[in-house]
């Protein structure tokens, strides 16, 4: 059965009648399908692919837990939550057994693939330090991992030394190159581990997808309207979400480009996504989170680039590909930002 005949019984959950929208696919995220449904009153759509998210009533509880907190203290606050089904439901179930879910069109609303200039640098990175900021106080032991360990770098390090150890000969010698730096690299492993050993860092809920897809911004003023796709949201420390900024916001080109020589660090974007996730979590750091800033960068840059390079070696199982040296291109071009990184951002004293 195709994705779309699932729609009108999915609707039905909700009450809604299908025949009153107009359906597209919208959104550029490649782990879950989303629709946009044009009527009266607009909603988006969403089905949660269970193969990366395997527990998805952990979404739906920890986004539940955060909207209710919000509501409660800083109620004007825009935080776009899963409306309920007809049966009081956070999800929906289609035919086979895969949840959905459906949420409040946002007029005037649009997402950005790319930073057009350092103004969206700022506003976007003010978005998910507000996120962040009002969620400080909140109880985080009842929210549970969607993804385990999706920023525990030395788990990652370990996984990509199993797929070094286990990968075929011939694959282990064309990646070699980037294995090199990889292992070069693998202090920020340790700098990691002493971080935590030290309990330098405040636990708290962050988003942990800070690309600038994942905000909306108005399209009449280009202002940051409200953070989404918040499946994972959940326990984890500012570095992640600071850093995934830094990874995705400095570069001119994405990481699927080809020509390393396009990548460059961008002084004025570092300085405009400092100023606005500072302008709203600088007074929620510790001292010893201030200092841990320059590390944030480095190490979600690292952790993507051992991820593509882990699945290249394991022979690209876990991010969809379009040709067969993707993952090692996504590698190499992370591995020559992180050199950049490095150059080009100081330690803090």
């Amino acid at each position: 059965m195709e994705i779309r005949d699932l729609i009108p019984s999915v609707l039905s959950s909700y009450g809604l009648n299908h025949e009153a929208y107009s359906i597209e696919k919208t959104g550029s995220g490649h782990i879950n399908q989303t629709f946009l449904l044009k009527g009266e009153n607009s909603w988006i759509l969403q089905q949660i692919n269970t193969n990366v998210f395997k527990q998805p009533e952990r979404i739906a509880k920890n986004i539940r837990l955060a909207a209710d907190y919000l509501k409660a203290t800083h109620p004007d606050y825009l935080f776009p939550a899963p409306i309920r089904t007809q049966n009081d439901e956070e999800m929906a179930t289609d035919a086979g057994g895969l949840p959905w879910r459906l949420f409040p069109y946002i007029p005037d609303s649009i997402t950005l693939d790319a930073l057009r200039d350092v103004k969206e640098a700022r506003e976007a990175a003010n978005g998910f330090g507000k996120l962040t900021s009002k969620l400080h106080g909140i109880n985080t032991t009842g929210f549970e991992p969607t993804i385990p360990d999706f920023h525990n770098l030395s788990w990652r390090f370990r996984q990509l030394e199993s797929a070094m150890e286990n990968s075929p000969d011939e694959t282990r010698l064309i990646a070699g190159d980037q294995i090199k730096k990889a292992v070069y690299f693998s202090y920020l492993v340790k700098e990691y581990e002493q971080l935590i050993s030290r309990k330098s860092l405040t636990e708290r809920i962050v988003h942990n997808d800070t690309k600038i897809n994942n905000i909306l911004f108005s399209r009449s003023e280009s202002k940051a309207l409200c953070v989404i796709d918040l499946d994972t949201l959940m326990q984890g420390y500012f570095i992640y979400d600071l850093g995934d900024m830094v990874r995705t916001f400095v570069s001119p080109v994405s990481e699927e480009e080809k020509d390393t020589t396009k990548i460059v660090f961008r002084h004025e974007f570092y300085d405009a996504l400092l100023e606005g996730y500072l302008s709203e979590m600088g007074n929620k750091l510790s001292p010893e989170e201030i200092k841990a800033i320059p590390f944030s960068g480095m190490m979600m840059t690292y952790i993507m680039a051992i991820r593509f390079l882990a699945d290249f070696l394991n022979g690209n199982i876990y991010y969809r590909i379009h040709y067969p040296d993707q993952n090692l291109v996504r590698a190499k071009n992370q591995l020559k930002l992180l050199e950049e990184l490095e150059k080009n951002i100081k330690p803090a004293n």
